[in-house]
């Protein structure tokens, strides 16, 4: 999933202190990390040499979802890294734990506890069954 940021290199750091883990520079303007499976590609269009167009427009509740072992302390890293608008972690009718933030490029996040991710009902049935 890609992420729109405005400087690359404060959106690595509040990520990388987010996350607990490195992630790697693929481009001036992009930095990917592996979150299991999932790459979260930050990209950061004029560091690229991309112009920015019209810009990134997010509703006011697209988030991206990211899960997380240990919420408490990802709460406390996102405090230190610059994120705002965080709320208290709560328990959201569907069973996730979780908590809202904005990153230092202004996107809506959403951090959820990794033991309470909601992946679907057992009742549904998967694509192409």
């Amino acid at each position: 999933m890609i992420l729109p940021v405005s400087d690359i290199e404060e959106a690595e750091r509040a990520y990388e202190q987010l996350l607990n883990i490195p992630g790697e520079r693929v481009s001036p303007g992009r930095h990917y990390f592996n979150l299991g499976g999932v790459i979260l590609a930050l990209y950061d269009p004029r560091a690229d040499g991309d112009a920015l167009g019209e810009g990134w427009k997010h509703h006011s509740n697209q988030y991206i979802y990211i899960a997380v072992e240990d919420l408490e302390a990802a709460l406390g890293r996102a405090r230190k890294a610059g994120f705002s608008e965080l709320t208290p972690i709560a328990t959201m009718p569907w069973g996730e734990r979780l908590f809202y933030a904005v990153d230092p490029s202004g996107n809506p996040i959403s951090v959820v506890d990794a033991l309470t991710l909601f992946l679907g009902s057992k009742s549904t049935k998967s694509l192409g069954s």
